[in-house]
């Protein structure tokens, strides 16, 4: 596992580039009066330039209510045919900034609200990365695949061999 830490710029760099190729994250929030999470998946609309993350949510939707008694989520995106994988513990904040709704309303978007993009349950949750960690491999599939199946036999880790890193965390500041 890599110690390497991302900071800065080129950890915003990491996080548009996974959650913006990806673009459907699971939302993950505190269930109300259950020990479990919460997951829905999310069209990612943006990733801005200090790398908070938006998404159009509905004001009446579970994970919405949930935000209210809990602003803190894990958003978890993944590209397992590219073996790309995203972790974000964060915070939210909700807007309803009318400007914001208009550059990320499309068609998709009409299937979810009864009264278009004037629908008063419209708005913005604006998830702030607090910590993420990512996980690819410079292999492909295949080979990613044989390693795991020839560790799985041997009991030796072939990566270990290689000094190829698979896990990197990703630190922001608040």
């Amino acid at each position: 596992m890599s110690t390497d830490n991302l900071n800065h710029q080129e950890a915003i760099d990491k996080l548009k580039e996974l959650a913006e190729k990806i673009d459907i994250g699971m939302l993950c929030t505190q269930g109300i009066g259950s020990e479990y999470v919460h997951a829905i998946p999310m069209s990612t609309q943006e990733v801005d330039e200090v790398g908070n993350i938006w998404f159009l949510i509905s004001d009446k939707s579970e994970s919405f209510q949930h935000l209210q008694r809990n602003s803190m989520v894990s958003l978890l995106y993944s590209d397992p045919g590219n073996y790309s994988f995203l972790s974000i513990y964060a915070h939210t904040e909700v807007s309803r900034d009318k400007e914001r709704i208009d550059k990320y309303w499309n068609k998709a978007m009409e299937g979810f609200f009864e009264n278009g993009k004037e629908d008063a349950s419209v708005c913005l949750l604006k998830v702030k990365p607090m910590e993420a960690h990512y996980w690819d491999t410079k292999s492909n599939k295949f080979v990613t695949f044989f390693k795991a199946a020839i560790a799985g036999i041997t009991g030796k880790n072939p990566r270990h061999r290689t000094g190829r890193r698979s896990q990197h965390l990703i630190k922001f500041q608040l």
